[in-house]
């Protein structure tokens, strides 16, 4: 499989992370996304305030030592979410899979909880894998498919 690992997100990532997170694709597979993944400066203030919050733990994945993605965790009501995003070349190799492990290491808070599109085979399969657990399903409107869907809440305990 090869090296997964995490390291902080720097500054010569922005431009590959920015692909990533555009990439039409991932964009309606991940489906709860930013309105308009084509937007540079948003995406960059985005970053530039996830980087800089206190209750943000945000990680770029390695894969043999290239950046193939991020992971991370922020609060929202309260409650630790976490998310993650790999370069969908990297994509049914396991490391998705392998970085969300790592960051449950780095993060300690439980409960933590995930929410993600009910189609999204790929990403369930993850979650349950690292322990999570569906306790929802909730219908929200996804900005990467400009339409409402429905998604799985996840909770680890």
């Amino acid at each position: 499989m090869g090296i997964v690992a995490l390291r902080p997100v720097r500054d010569a990532d922005l431009a590959a992370l920015f692909a990533q997170w555009r990439d039409p694709v991932a964009v309606r597979m991940a489906a709860f996304t930013v309105a308009d993944p084509d937007d540079r400066a948003a995406f960059d203030a985005k970053l530039a305030r996830l980087r800089s919050s206190a209750d943000v733990v945000l990680r770029a994945v390695t894969w043999n030592g290239a950046l193939v993605g991020s992971v991370g965790s922020f609060v929202v009501d309260g409650d630790t979410e976490i998310t993650y995003w790999i370069d969908r070349a990297a994509w049914g190799r396991g490391i998705a899979t392998a970085a969300l492990a790592l960051l449950l290491d780095l993060v300690t808070v439980r409960p933590l909880h995930a929410r993600v599109a009910s189609d999204n085979a790929g990403s369930l399969r993850v979650l349950r894998k690292a322990g999570f657990e569906a306790v929802g399903v909730e219908t929200s409107f996804a900005n990467g498919r400009q339409a409402e869907i429905e998604e799985t809440v996840l909770r680890l305990g």
